[in-house]
C-alpha cells in the first residue's frame, strides 16, 4: 500500500499549479493509450550506493498495460515492474488520466532519494513538484527534445543532501501525445567518493 500512496501524492503534480514550458512538455496529455500491440514497454537501470534501507533495482523493466482486475469491470491501466527483486502490479490507474509510467518514475525518486539522504519524502516531493511545474529548460539534442530539471540546486537544505543537491531529472520526448521515450534522474559523485545514484527508463 506504500507505494499507492506514493504514487497518490506525486499524482498532485498534476494539479493546478501553472507550469512552465518544459513542465507542460512533460505533463502533456497522453492518454488514451495505445496498446493495440500489447504493453509498452520501459527497460529500468538503476544503481546506486549500497545503504540501509537501500538497494539499487538493477536492470529491469516498466510495462503498462490493461489492468486485469479493475474494480467494477471498468477499463484501467495497470504497471508491472520485474527486477531481480520482485515482480509485481502496481495500479489501477484510469485510462484518461495522468501518465502512469511518469508517476512511477517519480514516485521511486523521491522515495529513494528519502532513503538515501535521511530527508522527509513529503518535502521531496514538494520540491520536485515545485521544480517541475516552476522552473526546467528545453535542450535540443539532435532530433531529440529534452526537458531538463535541477530540483535541489538552490535548496536551503541541500548542505545536507548527501550530493543529491546535484540531482538532474532528465526527459526525452517525442511528439505530443507519445509516451516519455527516455527517463532520467542522475546526481553527480555522492560525499565521501561513493558511485552517484543513477535511475533510468527507456521505452522499447
Amino acid at each position: 500500500m506504500r507505494i499507492l500512496r506514493g504514487l497518490a501524492l506525486i499524482g498532485l503534480l498534476a494539479g493546478p499549479l501553472s507550469a512552465g514550458e518544459a513542465g507542460d512538455l512533460v505533463f502533456a496529455q497522453r492518454g488514451p493509450w495505445d496498446l493495440s500491440q500489447g504493453p509498452l514497454v520501459w527497460t529500468l537501470h538503476q544503481t546506486g550506493p549500497q545503504a540501509e534501507g537501500f538497494a539499487p533495482l538493477g536492470e529491469g523493466t516498466v510495462s503498462l498495460g490493461a489492468a486485469t482486475d479493475a474494480p467494477h469491470g471498468q477499463p484501467a491501466l495497470e504497471l508491472t515492474e520485474k527486477t531481480p527483486r520482485t515482480t509485481r502490479k502496481i495500479g489501477p490507474f484510469p485510462v484518461s488520466g495522468g501518465d502512469p509510467a511518469l508517476t512511477f518514475f517519480l514516485e521511486t525518486t523521491a522515495r529513494d532519494m528519502a532513503a538515501l539522504t535521511g530527508g522527509s519524502p513529503f518535502y521531496i516531493r514538494n520540491r520536485l513538484k515545485d521544480a517541475l511545474f516552476r522552473s526546467g529548460e528545453i535542450r535540443h539534442e539532435g532530433e531529440a527534445t529534452v526537458a531538463v530539471f535541477v530540483p535541489f540546486a538552490q535548496d536551503e537544505n541541500r548542505g545536507r543532501m548527501a550530493g543529491f543537491d546535484t540531482l538532474e531529472l532528465r526527459f526525452t520526448l517525442d511528439d505530443p501525445g507519445r509516451p516519455i521515450r527516455r527517463m532520467l534522474a542522475e546526481t553527480g559523485p555522492l560525499s565521501g567518493g561513493r558511485p552517484a545514484y543513477h535511475s533510468e527508463m527507456v521505452l522499447k
